[in-house]
């Protein structure tokens, strides 16, 4: 039971260090800063999975070589990044990131420019910050373990629920774009919606501007 509440723990570390990580280099290429995270706390669970997919696979096989670890984790992380923009689009039927534009990219879904990264931060995790951070969380007491995992728990299950509620309604604006018949009582509703979650929609469509046209498109009919 410890051994997976440390796993959990790193898997919320990996996560908001992920969620600054893809902050800082949005500002660096982009010079803005925006919340790329599909959660409303400060996490990017893709990372957090990342994290821990390469240290379940990489303790289980005896090897300590770096070029082994670089190509591992390029090929773990690649394709986590692959099935979640194959999920994402069939759920909401439009690409939340497209690399398509990018060098040795495969059908828009990851490309070399990311996967070379993933490899060299997951030597950082394999190597470095993995020992730092299971030594800590070692030295927690078995309750006060419990406790942490617990509340963080908590939180990211209420974060999740909202969360998926925003996002539903993200696949209906995006689903109502290609339909031009819209009553007036459809119209109401949706604008009400959107309303109340106006400030997590616009973050949405700053982070992922490819599903922008879509949406936008939509609210110009209802007249928003």
């Amino acid at each position: 039971m410890r051994q997976i509440e440390i796993l959990f723990l790193l898997f919320m570390i990996y996560s908001f260090l992920g969620w600054i990580v893809d902050i800082i280099g949005n500002y660096l290429s982009k010079r803005n800063i925006v919340n790329r995270g599909f959660l409303i706390g400060p996490y990017c669970p893709i990372y957090g999975f990342g994290a821990i997919f390469i240290t379940l696979f990489l303790h289980l096989i005896p090897v300590q070589n770096y070029l082994f670890v670089f190509i591992s984790c390029v090929f773990i992380c690649a394709s986590l990044e692959y099935v979640t923009s194959y999920i994402l689009e069939k759920v909401f039927h439009a690409r939340w990131w497209d690399y398509s534009n990018e060098i040795f990219n495969i059908n828009g879904r990851i490309c070399l420019g990311t996967m070379i990264p993933f490899g060299l931060l997951g030597i950082l995790i394999f190597f470095v910050t993995n020992p730092f951070f299971i030594f800590l969380l070692e030295k927690l007491s078995t309750t006060t373990l419990t406790i942490i995992c617990i509340l963080l728990l908590v939180i990211l299950t209420v974060d999740i629920t909202l969360s998926c509620q925003i996002l539903i309604h993200f696949r209906k604006l995006i689903n109502s774009s290609k339909s031009v018949d819209k009553t007036k009582d459809i119209r109401a509703i949706m604008r009400e919606k959107i309303k109340k979650h106006r400030h997590i929609h616009q973050r949405l469509l700053k982070a992922y501007p490819t599903i922008s046209k879509k949406v936008n498109t939509f609210l110009k009919r209802i007249k928003l």
